[in-house]
């Protein structure tokens, strides 16, 4: 009698454990999909649109100070923004995101305008009250030779 209703028990945590894997893939999918979003504003030369990735609280570490702040990260980046083409592109290769769903972190490499790997990029995704996924940290290293 016990085994009739342990089985349908099983079946279905077994079901909300898949689940729950189904939902951790189904987030990751969409970090990667807001990374390559991101890196679309280069290649479209969109400073505007390239801001809305970044939280207001954003620190980027591209330099010997942190860019702390969108305005900060944005007024930096701006002359990566300038002319026909942009100076390099990126793309996520590996996308992780908490089990609680609230950080991710994306990484991959960095190419430059020739399309040679010149670094690799590491970002740290949160999704704020919107429900957006934006950048609060955000570092680039030079890729090993």
């Amino acid at each position: 009698m016990r085994v009739r209703y342990c089985f349908p028990a099983l079946c279905l945590l077994l079901s909300l454990g898949a689940s729950a894997q189904e939902s951790a893939v189904n987030v990751e999918q969409q970090v990667a999909d807001r990374e390559q979003a991101f890196a679309q504003t280069m290649a479209d030369r969109d400073i505007e649109a390239f801001a809305e990735f970044v939280s207001e609280e954003g620190i980027f570490l591209s330099g010997p100070t942190p860019l702390r702040g969108r305005d900060a990260v944005v007024a930096a980046w701006a002359p990566y923004f300038e002319g026909d083409s942009p100076p390099f592109s990126w793309e996520p290769e590996t996308v992780v995101v908490l089990d609680s769903g609230s950080l991710a972190l994306s990484t991959g490499p960095v190419f430059n305008s020739q399309g040679q790997k010149t670094a690799i990029f590491t970002t740290t995704w949160r999704q704020e009250e919107d429900g957006a996924w934006r950048v609060v940290f955000d570092r680039g290293n030079k890729a090993c030779e």
